[in-house]
């Protein structure tokens, strides 16, 4: 089985990628999209989205694959009000575990980042790992 915690990990620290593109590249497969179209997808969420500090980037490409394993890609409001839902949760999650979602915080305000990017890449997998398995079990 693929650790895909570790391989998103591994995607920031040994290959360079930001955090946006080390989650959703990590998780891609499994919802029909290759690891070079995810990280060309990903690479403007980085930093914070593109690079103004705001939304982390592990967190938003968390956002993008609770979309792909949610929504039905048509315009139905009760999908569309569960995956903001599913969002909204995520986002409480993480938030609960670092204090806040917004990568300037996240980075501290002496440079020296309170929470470093691998431990956020770290915490949105292991998040989103969570919402799959609970969707599988739903599923069985």
């Amino acid at each position: 089985m693929i650790d895909r915690v570790q391989t998103a990990v591994a995607l920031r620290n040994e290959k360079g990628y930001n955090c946006a593109q080390a989650v959703l590249a990590a998780y891609a497969d499994l919802f029909g999209l290759d690891e070079a179209t995810a990280l060309k997808i990903a690479e403007g969420f980085g930093t914070g989205m593109g690079g103004m500090g705001e939304t982390c980037g592990a967190v938003t490409a968390a956002y993008m694959l609770i979309g792909l394993m949610n929504a039905t890609g048509a315009p139905d409001k009760a999908v569309r009000a569960d995956t903001y839902k599913k969002v909204r949760e995520f986002a409480a999650a993480f938030a609960e575990r670092h204090k806040t979602t917004v990568c300037r915080e996240l980075k501290g305000e002496d440079g020296r980042p309170a929470v470093p990017c691998p431990a956020c890449i770290r915490t949105a997998a292991e998040l989103f790992e969570e919402m799959l398995r609970h969707k599988n079990q739903s599923n069985d």
